[in-house]
């Protein structure tokens, strides 16, 4: 092949690789659909203006509403369709949600048709689609987009390269983990994973495999100089709140019922093999075999605690706890991974709709984007991801729930880390927020776009 054929492969390479980052249009948000709050308009608005942008709204504050709202009001604007992406069985309640507040939405299938408007559909089916026909696009419940290595990333991530408009929303990043925030910036078209870490961050370790935190063992922390700009770095493209009083705004109608968690620590049976005695688990490898040792005694304690006419929500993460559990509570229903995206669904909204009193799933499966208020009791085996534990838990404590929730944790003697685990990332979660939520207020989130895409100039005596 000669230079010029050559050379102009090597401009489409680079055309492809190349992001949309035109900026948006000023809306008011009296404009914005009447149903919202302020405090969702306002959100929305600037969201519209942005183009590209992320909500980090805590569950039960709107987050559904919002992206219906800010995908009606482009569809309006600009004319074209906006693409709804979903977790499994969140697809029809956002159509539902859709109706309640008079916004016309249409839930996508499997053979990728598209409707003029909003089209919803779920994650799975993304393969379906050709980003041609969408100006827009929202990521519900985006958490899914940290794997930095993920497969379903990289989808999500070119199917998103040329949209204009793109919106991502979740509950929370995860506190021990920056690699959502550079993802997530990453997919939206702004500073991409690897800048983000050369920016802002110190490579303890001399180790790029990823960017979490781990106590003592941390291969990745901020620059002593870097904290202030890197997190209005994250102000600039994204919003964070836990209350509408972040905001400024009035936290009427937004105030949580009370919760209480209880550690249930069960006795077993049977030691661990060449050991006179239990003793916590040092790594992964003893935390699976002892999770694994336990399973019946830890499953025979849950549908203990769950032995009443009540609806109830069990989180699992071992197939061999799925199947006990279901055995012994005979009024469950079980989603397992073995079942297709559609048995999934069928199950998990028959828990919703209130036709199946327990429910037994893995968070990897049903823990995100599902509105499970009218359930008031959760039962769970911990493990060390605290954002399946945190969003385990919101699924039903959130904004919303009129009774009082019940967490009972079910862990063994041999499992005291996972629980300290945890609370350590709990209080990081807290922290996180805290400096989101303190820039915000504070106005030092009003950062010029220049700050961010300064051109490099070799100095004149160069």
């Amino acid at each position: 092949m000669n230079s010029n054929g050559t050379y102009r492969q090597y401009l489409d390479f680079l055309q492809e690789k190349m992001m949309s980052c035109q900026d948006g249009a000023t809306i008011a948000p009296d404009n914005i659909n009447q149903h919202l709050y302020d405090f969702q308009r306002q959100i929305t608005a600037w969201a519209i203006s942005k183009r590209r942008a992320a909500i980090f709204a805590d569950c039960g504050l709107g987050k559904t509403p919002m992206q219906l709202a800010w995908a009606d009001a482009i569809c309006r604007q600009e004319g074209g369709n906006v693409l709804i992406l979903t977790p499994l069985a969140v697809s029809y309640q956002t159509v539902r949600e859709a109706q309640k507040f008079g916004i016309c939405a249409h839930r996508a299938t499997n053979s990728g048709e598209v409707k003029p408007g909003i089209n919803i559909t779920n994650y799975e089916k993304l393969k379906h689609f050709n980003p041609g026909d969408f100006i827009g696009v929202v990521c519900d419940e985006s958490s899914i987009l940290k794997s930095f290595q993920g497969v379903t990333r990289k989808e999500i991530t070119k199917f998103m390269r040329k949209m204009p408009y793109r919106l991502l929303c979740t509950a929370t990043a995860a506190p021990n983990d920056y690699t959502e925030l550079g993802t997530s910036s990453e997919a939206l078209g702004y500073m991409g994973y690897v800048d983000m870490l050369n920016r802002f961050f110190r490579n303890d370790r001399n180790n790029t495999s990823n960017g979490r935190f781990y106590g003592k063992k941390t291969e990745w922390r901020l620059k002593g100089h870097a904290e202030v700009p890197f997190w209005q770095w994250v102000c600039y493209w994204a919003r964070a709140l836990r209350k509408p009083s972040d905001l400024g705004f009035s936290d009427e109608g937004f105030r949580l019922k009370a919760k209480t968690e209880e550690v249930h620590e069960v006795e077993t049976n049977t030691l661990p093999e060449g050991r006179l005695c239990i003793v916590p688990a040092t790594n992964l490898q003893e935390q699976r075999e002892e999770r694994r040792r336990t399973i019946p005694e830890r499953c025979e304690k849950v549908a203990e605690l769950v032995n009443h006419d009540k609806p109830a929500l069990v989180w699992c993460h071992l197939n061999d706890e799925g199947r006990l559990l279901k055995s012994l509570i005979p009024d469950a229903v079980e989603v397992s991974g073995s079942d297709s995206d559609d048995r999934k669904e069928e199950k998990l909204m028959s828990f919703a709709n209130q036709e199946s009193r327990v429910l037994i799933t893995k968070p990897k499966i049903g823990g995100w984007g599902l509105n499970l208020q009218h359930c008031s009791h959760v039962v769970m085996f911990p493990s060390h991801s605290f954002e399946q534990y945190y969003q385990a838990i919101r699924r039903c404590w959130r904004f919303g729930q009129e009774n009082e929730v019940k967490v009972d944790i079910i862990t063994t003697e041999g499992e005291q880390r996972v629980i300290e685990s945890l609370k350590s990332k709990s209080k990081s979660a807290d922290e996180m927020f805290d400096r989101l939520v303190e820039l915000m207020k504070d106005g030092q989130d009003i950062v010029r776009k220049d700050n961010f895409k300064k051109k490099e100039e070799v100095p004149s005596w160069l």
